[in-house]
């Protein structure tokens, strides 16, 4: 049974710096890709960052992007998002993800794909789910 277990939320003030973490078991995470995704109450699940395993290459949704890091361990069974330059609007539940799609070469476009002009992270082509980790950013 494939398990994703998150940890590392917390409540921050603006500016300050989290590191989510997400472990894997029963999944091989090569050849695929592994994301984070946040929810904020009434607002509909947001891709934040995606990395693919077969070269480790990162994806990032506008919002985000220069302020997080997505990165994988040596095993390509762990997942990191750095967060830094926290601001109040970062504050959501964050999940991570995997997705079920095989891809020699490049993400599958079932999870990730470019999409007018920035690229659109989709939670849609992701199967597993872990339990998720609140973010809290203090204004």
């Amino acid at each position: 049974r494939v398990q994703l277990v998150e940890s590392g939320g917390d409540s921050v003030q603006a500016g300050g710096s989290l590191r989510l973490s997400c472990a894997a078991s029963g999944y091989t995470y090569s050849r695929h890709t592994m994301g984070w995704f946040r929810q904020a109450p009434g607002k509909e699940r947001e891709g934040v960052a995606a990395i693919y395993s077969g070269g480790g290459v990162t994806y990032y949704g506008d919002s985000v992007k220069g302020r997080f890091t997505i990165s994988q361990d040596n095993a390509n069974n762990a997942v990191y998002l750095q967060m830094n330059s926290l601001k109040p609007e970062d504050t959501a539940m964050y999940y991570c993800a995997a997705d079920d799609s095989y891809a020699p070469y490049f993400p599958s476009t079932s999870s990730v794909r470019f999409r007018g002009g920035s690229w659109f992270i989709d939670p849609a082509g992701f199967g597993y789910w872990g339990q998720g980790t609140q973010v809290t950013v203090s204004s």
